[in-house]
């Protein structure tokens, strides 16, 4: 399982969510991902502990507990959505029109 931890700081870093979370337990992996443009975080992130009872405790304890002056949202990470293999977005799919470059 992983949690997922939002309305982050955009000032935060690995280390600082790791410490955090260890208070309940021993903390796995921390991912805090960036958006791929502009390199900046995201706002929000992953993190893994060791079992499932430190995971529920963090996750009660840190639930809309203020940190770094905002209140985090902390609940249990839903499974990524598979988006298919079809390239991005939404557009029309139709071959026939033609591009100028």
């Amino acid at each position: 399982m992983s949690i997922y931890v939002g309305n982050l700081s955009y000032e935060v870093t690995q280390e600082d969510l790791s410490a955090v979370f260890a208070e309940y337990g021993s903390v796995k992996r921390v991912q805090l991902p960036t958006d791929r443009e502009t390199g900046r975080l995201r706002g929000f992130g992953f993190v893994e502990m060791s079992s499932d009872a430190e995971e529920t405790a963090a996750i009660e304890a840190l639930d809309g507990a203020e940190w770094m002056g905002r209140d985090m949202k902390v609940n249990k990470a839903k499974p990524r959505e598979d988006r298919g293999s079809g390239g991005g977005g939404g557009g029309r799919r139709n071959d026939s029109f033609s591009r100028r470059y």
